[in-house]
């Protein structure tokens, strides 16, 4: 076999349709656009969206109100209740152990202990942010807050 004998799938190859070419080809005259209008002129047809001259549905429908804060600031919230749970007396609380404990799954999260629930142990807590309830829950069962709060 040699490339002069390659040649295509029977069916596989069709010609391209000849439009307006006279009465002949099937396709003379209006070359299948029809008669008049604006989708047999050259160049015509419609944008997408266009309504044929009635409001666009994308213009009757109102903006969406507010904004989105490009410098907002994500926290992972961390109940004290939870650390009463998952917690024993004098253990630190940082990134590392609540990801071993399992509260939290991606060490790039930041982390905000808030204050619901009761706390009786005495822990400290290295985290993001600690809310007022909560570092006064934490303080009152004997523990502290340190930095990086």
């Amino acid at each position: 076999m040699e490339l002069k004998d390659l040649y295509p799938a029977p069916g596989s190859h069709h010609r391209k349709k000849r439009v307006g070419r006279g009465p002949g080809s099937g396709k003379g005259k209006t070359a299948g656009r029809g008669e008049n209008g604006q989708l047999s002129r050259s160049g015509g047809g419609k944008r997408a969206g266009f309504e044929g001259g009635q409001t666009p549905l994308a213009r009757r429908l109102p903006k969406l109100p507010g904004f989105t804060n490009i410098n907002r600031v994500e926290y992972v919230p961390v109940n004290v209740k939870l650390l009463e749970e998952r917690f024993e007396a004098g253990d630190v609380v940082d990134r590392d152990s609540l990801i071993e404990k399992g509260i939290i799954k991606n060490y790039e999260d930041l982390i905000k202990v808030l204050g619901d629930g009761e706390l009786t142990k005495a822990l400290t807590v290295k985290v993001d942010k600690v809310s007022a309830g909560a570092q006064a829950k934490i303080e009152a069962a004997g523990g502290k807050v340190e930095e990086p709060c």
